[in-house]
């Protein structure tokens, strides 16, 4: 994914995050920042079980 990519689906899974914010980091940080809220998620989803 590119930048505006991993920022739009930042955005739809933490419906508080600014693209103006998120784009002053870097794609890796963002991509590290992503990896972080799927798994996030996915215990959310373990624990709602």
């Amino acid at each position: 994914m590119d930048k505006r990519e991993l920022i739009d689906y930042i955005c739809k899974i933490n419906k508080t995050a600014r693209p103006e914010f998120l784009a002053t980091f870097s794609e890796e940080e963002l991509n590290a920042y992503l990896e972080h809220l799927m798994e996030l998620d996915l215990e959310e989803l373990v624990v709602c079980s």
